[in-house]
């Protein structure tokens, strides 16, 4: 069953970047929230190769795939921190316009990148695991509990989703930001290992439609 789920994920993922290609067309300016780019397709590839686990089954050529899942993990989902400052500097807050934090986000995104790669990646060993239908590697000793990149990612982040609704942009990256956060912190007694990536293809859905609010703001015009 997961297999398929990672399968269908990795399209909707493909359709994101699809229509983040179509908002990125439409717009005169563009900042780091595009980066989001990278971290849509490096989703893709994730949800992708463990779609295709099975099918490809243990070895050295899914061991060295699943690699570079973690090494794409390190150097992008750490630029959410980049992309909401961005997103708040869009919805007009005056303090995200100041150059100073711009190199504070900058300096905090870096910093995010060199923790992910000494605390995991560098170190990676990975082990192959089967559950629920799909095959994937997953690093030989796992944490328990949300990892600390996460919660550090999370909070410019939801603080983006509060800052965008209290500006009256849109709740939306709120409220995927909130139910990203709870699907990480809640346990589900679900026979699935694929419903965090569930709740991160509903976060990156909400950037995008964060995104494709505030370039409604400046030309005035709907897409949907």
């Amino acid at each position: 069953m997961d297999t398929l789920i990672y399968a269908v994920i990795a399209v909707l993922y493909l359709l994101l970047l699809i229509y983040g290609f179509a908002l990125w067309k439409r717009e005169d300016r563009h900042g780091p929230r595009y980066l989001l780019f990278l971290l849509t397709a490096a989703l893709v590839w994730d949800n992708g190769i463990m779609a295709l686990g099975t099918t490809l089954d243990e070895g050295e050529l899914l061991k060295g795939l699943n690699v570079v899942r973690f090494w794409l993990h390190a150097f992008c989902t750490p630029l959410l921190a980049w992309i909401s400052l961005d997103l708040i500097r869009q919805a007009g807050s005056p303090w995200a316009q100041k150059p100073l934090a711009g190199w504070m986000f900058v300096l905090y995104t870096a910093a995010l990148i060199l923790l992910e790669l000494a605390k995991q990646t560098l170190s990676l060993v990975l082990e192959p695991v089967r559950e629920y239908g799909a095959l994937r590697y997953v690093p030989a000793e796992e944490a328990s509990g949300p990892p600390l990149m996460f919660i550090l990612v999370m909070i410019p982040l939801f603080a983006a989703g509060i800052i965008l609704w209290k500006r009256k942009v849109t709740p939306v990256l709120f409220w995927g930001s909130l139910l990203m956060i709870a699907g990480s912190l809640i346990p589900f007694d679900l026979e699935s290992s694929a419903i965090t990536n569930i709740f991160e293809l509903l976060l990156i859905g909400s950037i995008w439609m964060a995104i494709s609010r505030l370039a409604n703001r400046r030309t005035g015009l709907s897409y949907r």
